[in-house]
């Protein structure tokens, strides 16, 4: 008789990550192919066309232009990426979104690997993948085509590199390639903040490692190509690109609302409130388990990251939703150990354990009034739902059964209810990335296809329209500037025979007539006067 030999501990957790990186596959590509949203979608993607189209030798890539004008806002490394994908696969929606959506399934595997460095127990490690795989502004903000899901995969790379090295310190110079990557992402001011948040944890963890040769020889030569990048655009635009990237767009928000982008203080409290759920209702006994274990490396780490990223945000002017996402990792180590201590205190079956803590009554209450808020949702939507809206309950439905299931099994002090809350949430995210209700903005404002392909019926580079706000997903798809003007430039535009998109209250007040109509779409009249 022969015996199979046990798995090695190294090849749980090459099964373990393959299995994360499957589902988290699933989650971060199905369904691409809705259109773009407003605004850093519509932006990022125009940049992108800009560089892959642009004339070989141009030196778009190093210098990316938005319409033609110099785009200073972010370093082009993501729009470079996405401008290659055009290059391959042509200019679509579902390219314009799978390297943030490749770079976020990226950050999955790289949160269990660095929580395998942290823990010295696997079980931490899967809850605290499995918190993160499932919260829902990493996963829906991961598929945008914007720069947040990269800032996730860089910022746990350098985490990752930088507890790799307390056993070899070769892994510093990993370190200094992935500020170099954040900081060709985000800006330089952004590298400083999350790099200094990962300089402060080795002040604390690991002091040794600041003496290491191997670290700033590393971080020397992360800053190469990003000292590159900024003094070619010092050298091409001179002080108008300091101005306008590193105050403008950079330190400027920090003290004043740009955009219109203010909040309150308390603003990423609230979004963490929102969107946190189911895990945020453990997130306070995470915190205070962590405080309790301050002398470990996982500690250490979870809390001078979650501390020191959620003070910088709440305290800057602009606040903007997804400028919390770099905070849900560090919430995820602390969530993991909270969630791996209680499922040693549940009762498990055939395991004799000591007397346990009953779980909280608050947090089991929490989790059936969720539950039935889920279920009386989906009736709303069973019975009285719109068209658009009839696919929403079965998500709400999955939504609901899930945590009723998980209240019931955590009031029998069973600790598989985080196991049934982990799967349940997949599934109900799955159905919602199935649905067109993952990129629930678009129902916010007309929808741009048909529009933009009414506007694409004149051949003006420019041209002016009623709509209060500029749209750059609408400018993306007509391949041209639709801006926002008064009822004063909009009848100086008509006096001259330029065309206009126009709603019908406007037409009326313009004196428009049927014979001036170019076409319709959405509600809107594109418009030109025959002078």
């Amino acid at each position: 008789m022969t015996y199979s030999k046990p798995f090695s501990a190294q090849r749980i957790d090459q099964l373990w990550t393959l299995g994360f990186t499957a589902a988290a596959l699933l989650l971060l590509t199905v369904n691409l192919g809705l259109p773009l949203k407003d605004w850093d979608e519509g932006l990022v993607a125009q940049v992108a066309r800009e560089i892959y189209q642009a004339p070989a030798g141009s030196f778009t890539w190093l210098f990316p232009t938005l319409w033609g004008e110099p785009y200073f806002n972010k370093p082009p490394l993501l729009h470079g990426l996405i401008a290659m994908l055009y290059g391959l696969a042509g200019v679509h929606e579902w390219t314009a979104r799978l390297p943030s959506a490749g770079l976020t399934l990226a950050s999955v595997p790289l949160l269990y690997r660095l929580s395998r460095e942290l823990f010295h127990q696997r079980l931490p490690a899967i809850f605290a993948t499995l918190v993160y795989l499932t919260s829902l502004p990493v996963i829906r903000n991961g598929r945008f085509a914007m720069l947040d899901g990269a800032i996730l995969c860089f910022l746990l790379l350098l985490f990752w590199a930088l507890l790799r090295s307390r056993r070899d310190y070769r892994w510093l110079l990993g370190v200094g390639g992935a500020f170099g990557l954040l900081c060709l992402t985000k800006g330089i001011l952004v590298g400083l903040l999350l790099g200094g948040i990962a300089l402060a944890f080795l002040a604390w963890d690991t002091p040794r490692l600041l003496r290491q040769p191997y670290l700033w020889l590393g971080l020397g030569l992360g800053l190469v190509p990003v000292a590159g990048w900024y003094g070619a655009q010092w050298l091409h635009y001179g002080t108008d690109f300091l101005g306008n990237n590193l105050v403008e767009q950079s330190l400027a928000r920090v003290w004043t609302d740009v955009e219109e982008n203010g909040a309150p203080l308390w603003y990423y409290l609230l979004e963490l409130l929102k969107y946190g759920a189911p895990w945020v209702l453990w997130l306070p006994g995470a915190l205070k388990l962590a405080w309790s274990h301050r002398n470990l490396s996982w500690a250490k780490l979870g809390l001078v990251w979650a501390a020191g990223y959620f003070g910088a945000i709440s305290l800057m002017a602009t606040k903007l939703p997804w400028y919390i996402l770099p905070l849900f990792p560090a919430l995820a180590l602390l969530l993991g150990a909270h969630l791996a201590e209680l499922w040693q205190q549940g009762r498990q079956v055939g395991i004799v354990t000591h007397p346990a803590k009953p779980y909280s009554r608050i947090w089991i209450g929490a989790l059936g009034l969720l539950g039935l808020g889920g279920w009386a949702g989906a009736a709303y939507f069973m019975g009285w739902a719109t068209p658009a809206e009839a696919n929403l309950w079965p998500i709400l439905m999955v939504a609901g059964a899930t945590l009723m299931a998980a209240a019931g099994l955590a009031a029998r002090q069973n600790p598989q209810f985080i196991v049934v809350l982990g799967w349940g949430t997949f599934l109900a995210m799955l159905l919602l990335m199935f649905s067109p209700h993952w990129a629930w903005e678009l129902a916010e404002s007309y929808p741009v296809r048909p529009v933009a392909a009414l506007v694409q019926q004149v051949s003006e580079a420019k041209l002016y329209t009623s709509y209060p706000y500029n749209r750059p997903s609408l400018n993306f798809y007509s391949q041209r500037q639709v801006m926002p003007a008064s009822s004063k430039q909009l009848r100086r535009s008509w006096r001259k025979g330029e065309p206009l998109l126009i709603d019908r209250p406007t037409a009326v007040e313009l004196g428009v007539l049927p014979a001036q109509i170019i076409g319709e779409a959405e509600t809107w009249l594109l418009v030109r006067a025959k002078i």
